[in-house]
């Protein structure tokens, strides 16, 4: 039956759309070039919450972490230009990570294109790397059509993010159109059946299999189905760079992390393996270790690939068996098969085991403040379903190799590498999640790229927990001058104000902590104060990661100087 229409600015059609799409969450810094649809969402205002941040890169990583979280697009809305430009940070991260997501940019009015008008920016040029589709909307009836397509691009094959332009006269337009009918789902994609065939003959030929999950598509389910796979055929599990809540980290079958500070004992285990199985992930430079890992484009061992995405198969790596599938469904035909040679495989299994549990013990460094102890504290102490964030930094390392994964979607970091992250992304999360504990880890340095979304939380109510790592450096680019250009340091070192006196001057909990053995009491208040937190610590900077000193890395490239 046909949709009674009615007229409508555009500007009220495209929030229409968002409310029929599902959408609860949209973040936003405001701007006059996009007013109309803000004014369409007021009368959405009850079931569509309008996050307004204090920086445009802040929102962007917000909408980026709640695609992450919860597997719908993140909505994310700027004006024009500057607005654009500063969002495009979360948009890399965005298209890097394959997140679902939809970037909508106010435009200059249809009048003023192609003159340099006020602002102005061609965002298909701007954005045509960093996304998987970037349109103008230059018809107002098309609102509903544009719309549902960014929904479905968002979400299919490999996931990622969306760019709409839209320009201001065609929001404050005027139009009679038809709503879409239902919202958009993200397209199956199963494994064929002579693929699962395949990869059974490979399983049953393979004497030590290995398995890398991580990457997008996961649901919890998918993560029950892969475990149950693993034990049913004796394979040791590893995960991708920040993709550590795709397998509880307390299962006998993992092995630990595939990523930055990758362990030797795993890296060596991975290319003595006969059989690689690589679910989920990229094969990106991070997962190979800058492409050493395996050998391009012949890998030693037998490569089974699977991806949502086709056009990552056999990207660097050509694969043995190369399977267009999204996880769930992946995971689900993984699982049916039928118990492989788990027994005969258990040696390798526990020998893989045991040197993750080894790399987990916190080691000894410089100064009074031990991390690794504080997050070994943490991981003891926290809900089995606290959400911890990160940006990057070497204060990450600590947190990702020290805190285990228990439960899916606790993880909530940038595989893109990109500083400021940690702190919008724990706030997206509290906000979106808010029954959940969540903790968000900063360098120094990447506590202040985004650090003032601290109003942000308090505003809206997200009490986080923020740990601000500070040892007056930016310790990774600091690690590779020392190892690259000894005794030359240059602009590597920072004046920081005091974290924690100005988390009190935005109404947050804010105390400073000197020594590992102060660090549950602080913690316990910064919980109780029941509002956001931040908790300063003060690391040595010789502390530069779990193995090295500062020291140490200078020497090192001392000798590799005088070599």
């Amino acid at each position: 039956m046909p949709q009674s229409l009615k007229a409508r600015t555009g500007g009220q059609i495209l929030a229409d759309q968002l409310a029929l799409q599902g959408v609860d969450t949209v973040f936003c810094v405001p701007g006059e070039s996009y007013l109309a649809v803000i004014d369409g969402l007021y009368n959405h205002a009850n079931s569509i919450r309008m996050i307004n941040t204090r920086h445009e890169g802040g929102a962007a990583n917000m909408a980026e972490a709640y695609g992450k979280l919860t597997g719908r697009p993140g909505i994310c809305m700027v004006t024009r230009g500057p607005g654009a430009t500063n969002a495009s940070i979360g948009l890399h991260t965005a298209f890097q990570d394959s997140t679902p997501m939809i970037l909508f940019v106010g435009q200059v009015g249809r009048d003023a294109l192609d003159r340099e008008a006020f602002q102005e920016m061609d965002y298909r040029r701007v954005f045509g790397e960093m996304a998987k589709w970037v349109a103008e909307i230059d018809d107002t009836r098309r609102i509903p059509e544009y719309v549902s397509r960014a929904f479905y691009t968002a979400l299919s094959g490999r996931p990622g993010p969306v760019v709409l332009a839209l320009p201001e006269d065609m929001l404050a337009e005027v139009a009679e159109v038809a709503d879409i009918a239902h919202p958009a789902t993200a397209p199956a994609i199963a494994p064929a059946a002579a693929d699962m065939m395949a990869l059974e003959a490979h399983l049953a030929a393979a004497e030590r299999p290995f398995m890398i999950v991580g990457g997008a598509t996961w649901t919890e389910a998918a993560v029950r189905d892969i475990q149950t796979f693993a034990e049913n055929h004796g394979i040791p599990v590893g995960a991708s760079l920040r993709s550590q809540d795709c397998f509880d980290n307390r299962h006998p079958n993992y092995a630990g992390d595939v990523g930055i500070g990758l362990n030797p004992k795993l890296a060596a285990r991975i290319k003595e393996s006969d059989l690689l199985l690589v679910v989920g992930p990229r094969l990106g430079e991070m997962t190979t270790q800058g492409y050493t890992l395996l050998e391009v484009p012949n890998p030693a061992m037998t490569l089974v690939h699977v991806h949502p995405g086709v056009s990552e198969l056999g990207r660097v790596y050509l694969p043995d068996l190369a399977i267009n599938a999204r996880m769930p469904e992946f995971a689900a035909a993984a699982c049916a098969m039928a118990p492989g040679a788990a027994k005969a495989r258990e040696g390798w299994v526990l020998n893989a085991r045991n040197d993750y549990l080894a790399r987990i013990k916190p080691t000894e460094v410089p100064g009074p403040v031990n991390l690794g102890k504080i997050v070994a504290y943490l991981n003891e102490t926290l809900p089995e379903d606290a959400i911890v964030t990160a940006g990057a930094g070497n204060y990450a390392v600590w947190a990702h190799r020290f805190f285990q994964h228990k439960k899916f979607r606790t993880q909530l970091a940038p595989t893109s590498g990109a500083m400021g992250y940690s702190v919008p992304a724990a706030i997206s999360a509290k906000i979106t999640e808010p029954a959940r504990t969540v903790v968000s880890f900063n360098g120094d340095g990447c506590f202040m790229m985004l650090g003032q979304e601290l109003a942000t939380a308090m505003q809206f109510n997200a009490p986080v927990i923020f740990i601000i790592v500070n040892n007056g450096m930016l310790g990774t680019i600091r690690m590779h001058q020392e190892r690259g250009f000894p005794e030359r340091v240059h602009a590597t070192t920072l004046a920081n104000p005091d974290f924690a006196a100005l988390a009190r001057a935005y109404g947050a909990f804010g105390e400073k902590v000197t020594r590992t053995e102060d660090f549950a009491e602080v913690f316990k208040a910064a919980e109780a104060a029941n509002r956001a937190a931040v908790i300063e610590i003060v690391v040595d900077p010789e502390a530069l990661t779990p193995e090295q000193s500062l020291s140490a890395a200078r020497a090192q490239g001392n000798a590799a100087k005088a070599s």
